[in-house]
């Protein structure tokens, strides 16, 4: 299953961006720390990248902090480009944001010259939280669905540093099938968008290979490690469905109610720190989702001239 999500708003969120940019010294790329290459925008490098970029990795406490350390290093060895971790126990994140600035571009501040920095995210990767903790008040709108901040807003940091907060956005197509999972996983894509069941279970089939302790852990499974590896997804599902009730009737699991309370205990943490991707993994799928996009458009294209006419070019 292909898991796609674009509303109509996202559209605007883009062309806001191309307007803004012009007048902006760096840009703020908030990640999810947990799925860090997943929850970055190509688009968006496409619309700011020949602007100095800071690569914000958020929710580092809900992250496998070796994998963290990973990523970090991945980020940070890109040219104009910076990276750092925050998380929620962080209650003055700005001035690591305005030092992290200052470094990716030396030349601006002081009232003559104003730093100008834009803040841009997915869906739900707690940027709002970010905006609110930083503006010292409740000025964006923050909930656990995606799609809440609609409005672009300037949030003045100190006289010489101003900051633009931008709606999450996602891309038009995710042509990286897990970065679809993990991002339906982390709740940064609507829920009308994908079947939980499936994404649960991809989930799963990831976690127990790394995590396998953790899954025992937090459901209570009462199975070594090399057991739930060993276990099909399916099966590893019904376990931890049945071990927190979620039955019909005769006994049998309710694999909707399983697949949320799987996908509830990675997004809240409570299913322990986890990381679903490595650098090198993401080149790994990146490429194949590449190779796979590229033959789908030759298939396309060849359509086109069989039937006559040129096709569309997909955004």
């Amino acid at each position: 299953m292909a898991i796609q999500w674009f509303p109509g708003h996202m559209h605007l969120t883009k062309k806001a961006i191309g307007e803004r940019i012009k007048d902006i010294d760096v840009v703020i790329e908030l990640l999810d720390a947990r799925l860090p290459a997943s929850s970055a925008n190509p688009m968006l490098a496409e619309l700011t990248g020949h602007k100095p970029g800071l690569k914000v990795l958020n929710k580092q406490d809900l992250a496998d902090p070796e994998r963290t350390v990973q990523w970090l290093a991945h980020y940070n060895a890109q040219p104009d480009t910076r990276a750092i971790g925050l998380d929620a126990s962080q209650t003055t994140p700005a001035r690591a944001l305005v030092e992290a600035c200052h470094a990716l571009s030396p030349h601006r501040g002081g009232m003559a010259k104003p730093m100008r920095v834009l803040i841009c995210g997915i869906p739900n990767v707690g940027k709002s939280t970010l905006i609110n903790t930083l503006a010292g008040g409740r000025k964006a709108k923050t909930g656990d669905e995606a799609g809440i901040t609609k409005l672009e807003q300037r949030i003045t940091l100190a006289d010489d540093f101003y900051l633009w907060d931008t709606p999450g956005m996602l891309w038009p197509r995710i042509i990286v099938a897990k970065s679809g999972y993990n991002l339906a996983a982390s709740g940064a894509i609507g829920r009308n968008a994908f079947d939980e069941e499936e994404v649960a279970l991809e989930l799963l089939d990831y976690v127990k290979r790394r995590y396998a302790a953790t899954l025992a852990a937090r459901f209570k499974l009462e199975l070594e490690p090399a057991q739930i590896e060993a276990m099909e997804d399916e099966a590893l599902l019904e376990a931890i469905g049945r071990k927190r009730g979620a039955l019909l009737g005769k006994g049998r699991v309710n694999l909707q109610k399983a697949a949320e309370i799987v996908m509830h205990a990675f997004r809240d943490g409570s299913l322990g720190r986890i990381t679903l991707e490595t650098p090198e993994q993401f080149a790994a799928w990146l490429a194949e989702g590449q190779l796979l996009d590229a033959e789908r458009q030759a298939k396309k294209a060849a359509r086109g001239a069989k039937g006559g006419r040129a096709p569309a070019a997909e955004s």
